[in-house]
């Protein structure tokens, strides 16, 4: 089994699952045990200093971009946080998934939000997307999903409305090329 750790899934059309209809989920990790991944492209209601100000964490004198949209990041535990980042020296509790992207549960990054020590990027998201083990095999063999290696420039570049599309395009075709049939050979 090859691992897709730091991949997008990227939704095929034929997926009918509402909550992951035209998703992309970047996969923090996967190994015999199962797969776990945070959808990057399904911004919630919640403003970022809403949800600061409901974790206790002081707004008042920093430079907080209100604009940082707070993603809905799976269906799993959907009060705990996640968040995505380009590496900053200093956070202690990130995990390098690449040499671009980390990712952490850590408050102190949160903390870091409108001061100096926050990375140049960040993607503030609540709950995961969870498989099983052999789940995610099975759904890739389903047509449910095609992948492709990870990149900051889709996690924190790509406006939110388009990173399905890019992903897609990514592989050489453009989305209105795909089936919404699954096949096998």
């Amino acid at each position: 089994m090859q691992s897709l750790k730091n991949h997008l899934l990227i939704a095929m059309p034929s997926l009918e699952d509402k909550y992951f209809e035209r998703t992309v989920t970047y996969i923090c990790e996967h190994d015999e045990n199962g797969a776990m991944g945070i959808v990057i492209n399904h911004p919630t209601d919640i403003i970022l200093t809403e949800l600061l100000e409901q974790i206790e964490i002081e707004t008042t004198g920093k430079s907080i971009n209100d604009k940082i949209p707070v993603y809905a990041g799976g269906p799993v535990n959907v009060e705990r946080g996640f968040v995505i980042h380009s590496p900053k020296k200093g956070l202690k509790s990130s995990l390098k998934l690449s040499d671009d992207i980390m990712v952490t549960t850590s408050r102190d990054i949160l903390e870091s939000i409108g001061t100096s020590e926050e990375p140049e990027n960040v993607l503030i998201c609540l709950g995961y997307a969870g498989w099983d083990k052999d789940q995610l095999e099975e759904e890739l063999l389903e047509n449910t999903w095609i992948t492709i290696p990870a990149t900051a420039e889709i996690l924190f570049n790509t406006p939110i409305h388009q990173r399905w599309q890019r992903a897609t395009e990514t592989l050489g075709f453009a989305t209105w090329q795909i089936s919404d049939s699954a096949g096998h050979a």
